[in-house]
């Protein structure tokens, strides 16, 4: 059945429950603050000023976690309409070079959001175009905030950190920006995860089967007439 996985490790069950966890917090808390924020701009003629944009930021941590769990519950659409013409053997071979290419990706994305991410926690971006060679000297960028929200006591830390002692007046950029090395790290563990599965032959697909398409035509026939 679509979306069933194989037993799992006591790490691959770490992973999933803490984005699972972390969805469900994610979503509860935009529910939230848009809650609160309607109820006072109706209600009270205020709102939070702040509100829209943690929304936002919350809702790019959602997303970034729900790619990765959804290649662990082999959720994403995709076009297998070349696959479901093939013999078993061809169709693993195509798979599997489906897998490397869904490495190759996360191994750029991960990159990527390294590099992006990297400046603002006062770090140096990578070296390379494709893959990473070293460090290059890269322009400090920690003391970049947000527009509107403020700081939290308990990020305090971050001050000595990367801001050299300096106040943050409002919440620095570098929070946000975490969950793109998080979220591209999780993104490659799990194609390196299905890679493997695919390999051992306890999996057959990195995306959605067609037997969702023939439950739902199973549940339309026996809805009918």
């Amino acid at each position: 059945m679509s979306g069933e996985t194989p037993r799992e490790g006591g790490w691959s069950r770490a992973v999933d429950g803490l984005e699972r966890t972390a969805i469900a917090v994610l979503l509860g808390l935009m529910t939230l603050v848009t809650f609160a924020n309607v109820v006072l701009r109706y209600v009270f003629n205020s709102s939070l000023i702040w509100g829209l944009e943690v929304t936002l930021i919350l809702f790019a941590w959602l997303v970034l976690f729900g790619v990765s769990h959804c290649v662990k519950a082999t959720a994403h659409l995709g076009v297998d309409a070349v696959l479901a013409l093939l013999r078993p053997g061809p169709r693993r071979v195509l798979t599997i070079l489906a897998g490397i290419c869904c490495l190759f990706y996360a191994l750029l994305l991960m990159k990527g959001a390294w590099d992006y991410w990297a400046p603002y926690a006062g770090l140096d971006r990578t070296s390379g175009r494709w893959f990473p060679t070293g460090f290059e000297q890269t322009r400090d960028q920690a003391w970049y905030v947000t527009d509107q929200v403020p700081m939290v006591p308990f990020l305090r830390w971050l001050e000595p950190l990367i801001n050299m002692g300096e106040e943050y007046e409002k919440l620095p950029r570098v929070v946000g920006y975490t969950m793109l090395p998080v979220g591209a790290g999780l993104l490659l563990l799990r194609f390196v995860e299905a890679f493997a599965g695919v390999i051992r032959g306890t999996r057959a697909s990195f995306i959605v089967s067609h037997e969702a398409e023939d439950e739902t035509a199973g549940a339309r026939g026996g809805t009918g007439g």
